[in-house]
């Protein structure tokens, strides 16, 4: 209960860097970043159940996702405003909205791509157990391991938000929150 607590003041809070960072992004996006502000995507969440996680755009636009749970992000996609938005961690910002809803948390097992998250349900080892808490903007696997690409490193992320779940506490907590926001000033995100 108090987690969720802290969930929804902090993203109260939240809201105004967002506004304010999606208004200047409006302003620069027909040069920088062409196409829509935000992007939506079906993300797995809490009791493997689907949501749509809500960002600013950082690629330019595609009909849908091909790329398959081995491949690399396409970075060739990735915009040079989108390159800034994702070195800073900015392009998560709008997922305070996904918290207030009550589908993410601050703090949680990130939540991946639908149709990659059911392959590694079937065979990583932990995968559908970190499933049991809601899922995070930042969270241990995150800040500790790093952006996690192909089934070797989600094993690894698997195990790490394993470990986050069973010895979650406000303390923690708060101190992967301050580790994010040192990642976010530092701009040292993927």
């Amino acid at each position: 209960m108090f987690k969720r607590l802290f969930d929804v003041v902090v993203s109260l809070l939240l809201l105004v860097p967002m506004v304010v960072l999606g208004v200047g992004l409006l302003i620069v996006n027909p040069f920088l970043n062409p196409g829509p502000l935000f992007y939506r995507q079906v993300r797995m969440g809490r009791d493997c159940r689907a949501f749509w996680a809500i960002k600013f755009r950082s690629m330019r636009p595609t009909e849908r996702i091909s790329r398959s749970v081995e491949d690399p992000v396409e970075i060739d996609r990735i915009t040079p405003l989108g390159h800034v938005l994702r070195r800073s961690r900015l392009d998560e910002l709008p997922q305070v909205l996904n918290v207030l809803a009550g589908q993410m948390s601050l703090i949680g097992p990130r939540p991946d791509y639908f149709s990659h998250a059911k392959v590694f349900a079937r065979s990583v080892p932990g995968y559908r157990e970190r499933h049991r808490v809601r899922p995070g903007i930042s969270g241990y696997a995150q800040v500790e391991l790093g952006y996690a690409e192909g089934m070797d490193a989600t094993r690894a992320k698997a195990e790490a938000d394993l470990y986050y779940i069973r010895n979650a506490s406000f303390a923690l907590d708060t101190r992967l929150l301050f580790k994010t926001i040192r990642v976010v000033l530092g701009r040292k995100g993927a």
